[in-house]
């Protein structure tokens, strides 16, 4: 299996990004109510092994970002469809998605390029 590839280049945009992080599911409530509390790294006091944790929990999370932004790639790939009797156009999904219609069709594009076999080795 291959590493996940990288989303094309968003560019500026006109309008901010609101973006809401996904809630961490595997955090117990009272550690998420706790805004000091982050995968428990606060209390990890040995200065080598608080980098090794945070390179694995970056290193994680951008690869779990690369493979949410290839399924992105993909459903508006399929919304984009020209044999879908409900296709959007790249206009309303950037709208839905909140990305510029650029974007929108370079995300097309790249989502069409995955579905072909082109994107990952699996």
């Amino acid at each position: 299996m291959s590493e996940p590839q990288s989303a094309p280049d968003a560019g500026p945009s006109d309008r901010p990004r609101r973006l809401k992080p996904a809630q961490l599911l595997f955090e117990p409530p009272e550690a998420v109510a706790d805004p000091e509390h982050f995968f428990d790294l606060e209390s990890i006091e040995d200065p080598r092994e608080l980098l090794a944790r945070s390179t694995e929990l970056a290193l994680a999370f951008r690869a779990a970002a690369d493979r949410a932004t290839e399924f992105q790639a993909v459903a508006a790939a399929q919304l984009a469809d020209p044999r879908r009797f409900d296709r959007l156009s790249t206009a309303v999904i950037a709208e839905r998605a909140e990305w510029s219609e650029d974007y929108a069709k370079k995300m097309v594009e790249f989502g069409r390029d995955l579905l072909r076999g082109g994107g990952t080795d699996e």
